[in-house]
C-alpha cells in the first residue's frame, strides 16, 4: 500500500476510498493534526486514493515522513485516527499480516481464519491486544497491529499461531510466557539503571 521513491524526499501510499473521509477527519482536522504533528505537508487525491507525503521544509527529520506513512497506512488498514496516532511514538511500529499469503485468496478460507482471530464476541482479538499492550485491526485480508516494536512481534507471533490452526489456550499460553519474560527484562534493566553507585 506503500512506496518510496528513490532519491526523492516524497513518499507515496495508497488508502481505500471508503477510508478517505476518516484520513481526513470532520472538517480536515485528523489531516491538519497529522502534518502539524510530523511536520508534512499531505495530499490527498480522494477520487483513486493516492496519497503523498512530503516534508514541510528541508530540516524535517526523513522518520517524520515515515512515521505519517504509517499513520495513513494505518487508517487504510482499519485503525480509527484515536488509535493510529500511536504509531507516531518514538518507539512504535506498524505491523501487517497478510491473510492471503498463509490461506489463499478463497472468500471462505479468510472468513474462518478472520472468526478464528476475532473469536467469539471479539474474545480473541481483545485478549491479545491486553495482553501485548498492542492494537489490532482485522480487515477481509490483512491483520494490522500497532505496538512497540518487541510486543508487536509477539503480537503478530500469535496471530500466525491462530493462522496456523492452534488452539487458542495455547496461544494465551505463550503470550504469558513471552510477555513474563519481557516484563522481567524491563524490571532488570530498571533495577540497573537505577542502582546506586557503589565504589
Amino acid at each position: 500500500m506503500g512506496g518510496v521513491e528513490p532519491g526523492v524526499t516524497k513518499i507515496y501510499a495508497k488508502v481505500p476510498l471508503d477510508r478517505i473521509g476518516v484520513l481526513i477527519g470532520r472538517e480536515g482536522e485528523i489531516k491538519k493534526e497529522l502534518m502539524k504533528r510530523t511536520r508534512t505537508k499531505v495530499t490527498i487525491d480522494s477520487v483513486n486514493g493516492t496519497v503523498i507525503i512530503e516534508p514541510e521544509a528541508p530540516d524535517v527529520n526523513p522518520i517524520n515522513i515515515l512515521k505519517a506513512r504509517d499513520f495513513v497506512l494505518a487508517i487504510a488498514y482499519g485503525f480509527s485516527p484515536e488509535r493510529a496516532f500511536r504509531v507516531l511514538g518514538e518507539d512504535q511500529t506498524l505491523v501487517v499480516v497478510d491473510l492471503k499469503s498463509y490461506v489463499g485468496d478463497k472468500p471462505n478460507h479468510l472468513a474462518r481464519i478472520k472468526a478464528r482471530l476475532i473469536g467469539e464476541h471479539g474474545k480473541a482479538r481483545r485478549i491479545i491486544e491486553e495482553m501485548t499492550d498492542t492494537y489490532i485491526s482485522i480487515s477481509d485480508t490483512y491483520v494490522a497491529i500497532i505496538g512497540d516494536y518487541e510486543r508487536a512481534s509477539i503480537a503478530r507471533e500469535a496471530i500466525e499461531m491462530l493462522i496456523r490452526g492452534q488452539r487458542h489456550a495455547s496461544v494465551y499460553r505463550f503470550l504469558e510466557r513471552a510477555m513474563r519474560e519481557i516484563k522481567r527484562r524491563e524490571a532488570l534493566e530498571l533495577w540497573r539503571t537505577f542502582k546506586p553507585y557503589r565504589k
